[in-house]
């Protein structure tokens, strides 16, 4: 029996997005579409999140204007779909603090934001150094990273210090220091409860974009890892390997969120808003949210 439904909820887009961003080395091989999305794992008594998108103003909004990100909704219309609201969200694990990842901590007042230490102390470092580094910060609002700080002084924040099992019942943390970014982690869904699990679900964030990032490019199959990590790209080749064993190598359990193929392999449905639902996993006795 599964505990956990898990939707994989677009909340905007980029439509333009070169493929180098998202494969590494892929240069003058076109563009395409980048969905935006976060996770939502509900069972009959609990609520988490993956991730919380951004909020769009300020510099969240200019982030996403030089991104050339469209159609952005909030937490309320892309959560209705799945009968909850934001309030209602009890765990949030964030995966990294890029801006369409971790800027929309306020809308979620109530939960509880579980985040790798080094993530936050090596963002607090990059916001020291003299302007001429700052590429380091290309992708994250310093704003967001004082927000997870006050987190703390409220009681809403757990600090996780690489790997750490049963955060909540069957869901599991992995830390991937120095991939994608400083602190970056992954989440393991082990959806029957068992230490040994045969219904495990990995949520990547974005240490896997897209399949290729899995399964290689044409007859070449190899790991190939995203274009834009601030660590080693040996890094994010073992993390893969790491993911693809907690699955028993399965391909289809290693849930690549900014993947538009997702609609490919999940049933998954278009809202009025234009943006979509990816179905994953149900639990027992769970109506689905896409039929």
């Amino acid at each position: 029996m599964s505990e956990y439904s898990i939707w994989v909820m677009e909340y905007a887009y980029v439509t333009q997005c070169a493929v180098s961003s998202v494969i590494y080395g892929a240069h003058n091989q076109g563009i395409r579409k980048l969905p935006y999305c976060y996770v939502v794992i509900k069972s009959r008594d609990r609520i988490a999140m993956v991730d919380v998108g951004y909020n769009d103003k300020e510099y969240g909004h200019y982030i996403s204007s030089k991104f050339g990100v469209e159609n952005w909704h909030s937490p309320e219309s892309v959560l209705a779909p799945c009968g909850i609201r934001p309030e209602d969200v009890d765990d949030i694990f964030i995966t990294h603090a890029h801006f369409d990842h971790m800027g929309n901590i306020e809308s979620f007042p109530n939960a509880v934001f579980h985040i790798q230490e080094r993530e936050l102390t090596k963002w607090i470092w990059a916001m020291s150094l003299p302007d001429r580094l700052r590429y380091m910060m290309v992708a994250t609002d310093p704003s967001d990273v004082l927000r997870v700080a006050d987190l703390a002084r409220q009681g809403r924040l757990r600090l996780i210090d690489g790997d750490k099992r049963n955060v909540i019942p069957g869901i599991d943390l992995h830390g991937a220091p120095d991939t994608h970014t400083y602190g970056s982690q992954w989440v393991h869904v082990r959806n029957d409860m068992q230490a040994e699990s045969s219904d495990s679900w990995v949520l990547a964030g974005d240490l896997v974009y897209v399949y290729e990032n899995i399964e290689g490019t044409g007859t070449d199959k190899m790991y190939i890892p995203v274009g834009l990590g601030l660590g080693s790209t040996t890094n994010l080749v073992l993390t893969t390997e790491d993911m693809m064993k907690a699955v028993d190598y399965e391909v289809k359990r290693l849930i690549p969120v900014h993947e538009e193929k997702l609609k490919e392999v999940f049933p998954s449905r278009i809202t009025s808003s234009g943006l979509r639902i990816s179905e994953i996993c149900l639990a027992s006795g769970q109506k689905s949210i896409v039929s």
